[in-house]
C-alpha cells in the first residue's frame, strides 16, 4: 500500500514528503517554496504584456515574460526555475489565452529556465546535449523542417550551438563568480541568456510544427515562405532584444540578490 504524508520539520523551514512503503524522502525548503512563488507570480503577471506577435498564429504573442524566463532559471537553479515558470506560464495562459501552444505554451520558457540554471551551475554539457537533441529533432522534422525546406533559417541558432560548445561558456560561467565585477557578471549573464533564450525558441519552433503541420498548416510550401524563410532574420532580432532586456534588467538583479546573502543557482 502506498503513502504519501506531507509535514513540516520542526524547525519549520523545510517540508517533508514521505512516501510509505518506498520510503522515499524529498526534502524541499519552505524558502524554496516562496521563492517559487513568488517568481511564478511575476511570471505570470509579465506574460500579461505582448512583445512580438507570433508569426503563423495569428492573435498570440510573445510576452514580456520571455525575457525573465533566463534569469528565474539563474536565479532559482534549473529545476525550481523551470517549475516557477512552468507554474507561472501556465498561470498567465489561463488568464490571458495569448500563447501559440494553448495550455502547453508555458514549455518554451521552461526549457530556456532549465537550461539557464544548467549553464549558471556550470552543466555545460548536459546544456550542450538539450540544445543538440532540440535543435536536429526541430531541423530535421520530417517534411516541414527548415532543414529540408530553407536551411538558412538556421544560422543564427548555429551561432548559439558554437558559443554553447565553445570556451566562451566556460568564461561565462567562471565570471558570474565575480560578484564585485558588473562586466563581468553581464557578461556571463548575456551569454547565458542568449545561449538559454534560443534554446526556448527552438523548443516552440518544434512545438509549433508538431503542433501546426499537417492539422493546421498543410501546405509545404507555406512553412517555406511564410515561416522558414521570413523568419530568417526575424528571430534573430526578436531574441537579440529579449537577450539585451535580460541583461539591463538581471545583472542588477543578480548583484542586489546576492548582496543580501542569497545563494544564486538555487538547486
Amino acid at each position: 500500500m502506498f503513502s504519501l504524508t506531507l509535514y513540516s520539520d520542526q524547525t519549520n523551514k523545510s517540508i517533508l514528503i514521505h512516501a510509505g512503503e518506498g520510503s522515499y524522502d524529498l526534502q524541499f525548503g519552505a524558502k524554496d517554496l516562496a521563492l517559487v512563488c513568488s517568481f511564478a507570480a511575476l511570471y505570470a503577471v509579465l506574460s500579461f504584456v505582448s512583445l512580438f506577435p507570433i508569426i503563423g498564429s495569428l492573435g498570440k504573442f510573445i510576452t514580456l515574460a520571455t525575457t525573465m524566463a533566463p534569469l528565474v532559471g539563474m536565479i532559482l537553479g534549473p529545476y525550481l526555475g523551470a517549475t516557477a515558470v512552468s507554474i507561472g506560464g501556465f498561470i498567465g495562459w489561463s488568464i490571458m489565452q495569448t500563447g501559440a501552444f494553448s495550455f502547453l505554451s508555458f514549455v518554451p520558457g521552461t526549457f530556456t529556465a532549465l537550461s539557464s540554471g544548467l549553464l549558471y551551475s556550470g552543466k555545460q554539457k548536459q546544456s550542450l546535449v538539450l540544445y543538440a537533441v532540440l535543435f536536429l529533432s526541430m531541423a530535421f522534422h520530417p517534411v516541414v523542417g527548415p532543414a529540408w525546406l530553407y536551411p538558412y533559417y538556421l544560422w543564427f541558432q548555429l551561432i548559439g550551438l558554437i558559443v554553447l560548445a565553445s570556451p566562451l561558456t566556460p568564461l561565462a560561467i567562471n565570471f558570474k563568480r565575480k560578484n564585485d565585477d558588473l562586466t563581468r557578471l553581464s557578461f556571463s549573464v548575456g551569454i547565458i541568456c542568449f545561449v538559454s533564450t534560443l534554446i526556448g525558441q527552438i523548443a516552440g519552433s518544434l512545438m509549433f510544427e508538431l503542433m501546426y503541420w499537417p492539422i493546421i498548416h498543410s501546405q509545404v510550401e507555406y512553412w517555406r515562405t511564410a515561416q522558414w524563410q521570413f523568419l530568417t532574420f526575424v528571430y534573430p532580432l526578436e531574441r537579440s532584444i529579449i537577450v539585451l532586456v535580460a541583461i539591463l534588467v538581471g545583472t542588477p538583479m543578480i548583484k542586489t540578490i546576492r548582496a543580501y546573502g542569497y545563494e544564486i543557482g538555487g538547486k
